[in-house]
């Protein structure tokens, strides 16, 4: 079932797991809690937190190996997001048309 929009936007207003997020997407592939640890200028134990909030948002899937899970972005996850961004940026395109007009009608 998908995460709903408020879980994405309370997961991603915090700092460290926007930084974690684009970590996995940057590195676009799968990476453990030690080597997200490593950067992360926070605790092992607070980034498997951080994680655990990203994955019940969709962010991150897991996938266990043993004793160590591997953690990758779900880009999929940001559908909430874009969705509310294509929903506004409707708005905000009217909007920058009627400034722009009312701008050209000034100059004249």
């Amino acid at each position: 079932m998908p995460a709903a929009p408020d879980d994405v936007f309370k997961a991603l207003a915090d700092p460290t797991r926007r930084a974690l997020l684009e970590r996995l997407l940057h590195e676009g592939s799968e990476l453990n809690v030690r080597a997200l640890t490593e950067r992360a200028g926070v605790s092992q134990p607070m980034v498997s937190k951080h994680l655990n909030v990203l994955k019940a948002a969709g962010l991150v899937q897991e996938r266990p190996e043993g004793r160590v899970v591997h953690y990758r972005a779900e880009p999929r996850g940001l559908a909430p997001l874009t969705d509310w961004m294509r929903f506004y940026a409707v708005f905000w395109d009217e909007r920058m048309d009627r400034l722009e007009n009312l701008l050209n009608r000034m100059d004249q």
